[in-house]
Parts: C-alpha cells; sequence; structure tokens
C-alpha cells in the first residue's frame, strides 16, 4: 500500500471533509466512524481531534469509547486474565454495542445513545444516561478490534502500526495483547478492511493512504 505522509491537522481537517459530504449508507439521517487502532495508536486522540474539526462544520458529534462496552470481568477473565484469545473474543460486548449504540442511530431510530455500559475498575454497570444524537449527526466510535463484526459504519479509519512499532510502543504490562493483534491482522486483515489507513508508527509525522473510496 503507498502512503503518503500528511498532519494531523491535515488529516483530521480531510476526514471532517469527507464526512461532510457523506449520507448515511443505509438512508438514515445519522453516519456512523470507527476509529479502529490498538491502545498504543491512541485511537481516542484522533476522535478528539476530528469531533472537534466536525464541530466547527456544524454537525453534531457523540464519541464513544469501546472500552465502556466491556463485558463483566467474570466473563473476560474466563480463561485468565492475560489470555489473548479470550481479549479478541470475550472482552467486548459486541451485541451491546449493537443494541445500545447502532440500534438507536438506524433509520427510524430516536438517536438516544448509551455512552457506556460497564465500568472495568468496579465491574459494575455504569447506569450512564443516554446522549441524543440529532440528526444530521456523527457517531465516532472508537478503539481496539472495531472491524469485522459487521458494524454498519458509513467510514472506518484504521490506525496502523508495524508489529516492530506495536511492540515497542505498547505498554510493558499490556504486552500479553501483542498476539491478540497478531490474530487480528491474519483474520480480519484491518489494513486492507477500512476505509482510511493512518500509519502511526511515529506518532508525530503519521501517514494516509489518501482516503479511497
Amino acid at each position: 500500500m503507498r502512503l503518503e505522509a500528511i498532519t494531523w491537522q491535515r488529516l483530521t481537517g480531510a476526514l471532517a471533509d469527507r464526512l461532510t459530504a457523506t449520507a448515511p449508507a443505509d438512508g438514515g439521517t445519522r453516519l456512523r466512524v470507527a476509529l479502529d487502532g490498538p491502545p498504543a495508536a491512541h485511537p481516542e486522540e484522533l476522535a478528539e481531534a476530528l469531533a472537534e474539526a466536525l464541530r466547527l462544520r456544524g454537525r453534531p458529534v457523540l464519541t464513544v469509547a469501546a472500552g465502556g462496552f466491556l463485558r463483566p470481568a467474570s466473563l473476560r477473565f474466563e480463561y485468565g486474565k492475560r489470555d489473548p484469545d479470550a481479549y479478541v473474543d470475550l472482552w467486548h460486548d459486541t451485541g451491546a454495542l449493537w443494541r445500545e449504540v447502532f440500534g438507536p442511530l438506524d433509520p427510524g431510530g430516536d438517536g438516544r445513545v448509551l455512552p457506556d455500559l460497564w465500568d472495568p475498575v468496579t465491574d459494575r454497570a455504569t447506569r450512564s444516561a443516554r446522549v441524543a444524537l440529532a440528526d444530521g449527526g456523527v457517531l465516532l466510535l472508537h478503539g481496539p478490534l472495531l472491524l469485522g463484526h459487521w458494524f454498519p459504519f458509513d467510514l472506518t479509519v484504521h490506525l496502523s502500526l508495524t508489529p516492530a512499532a506495536l511492540d515497542r510502543r505498547t505498554d510493558p504490562a499490556e504486552r500479553w495483547t501483542l498476539p491478540a493483534f497478531a490474530r487480528y491482522e491474519a483474520e480480519v486483515g484491518p489494513v486492507e478492511a477500512a476505509d482510511v489507513v493512518v500509519r502511526v508508527d511515529r506518532p508525530g509525522h503519521p501517514a494516509w493512504n489518501g482516503a479511497r473510496d
């Protein structure tokens, strides 16, 4: 894949412009965007910057962290606290994301999204209030392992790290997740699957594929 250097400011501007000109694929009134990447790539930072760029263009935005939709510890840690396959298969409550995040944004939905469901620190439900995303709004869902679930995204952005960079930038306490991301690459192929690929081996110097259509 050919990548070209770009600044974060230009990147977020280009993504915001593209989304402003994009209509929801399902005929609804709200866009759904994936900002996919391992914790070492910090997809939450791109979500924050893109949200600001969209707001400056007059678009309502709601950012949701996939980490707010983890399953209870009894399910996540069924095979131990550091099982890479469980991290891929069991940690995120994809059913809850379908029901509480994507469902309200379907055509005819009321747009009232649950921003999070489970607090992994207390291992209890967050009991957060629903947040309304107005017509014309954009959902930015950020976190790891988002592709390959058939979520109805209108745009997918993958923050990519080479294996060496992922190894280098992953927190030592989280290095047990490296086989999980290797499996994700092999089974889902996020670089090939995503609409937009951003290489972030050097955090201050991203490169992208130009947002292929």
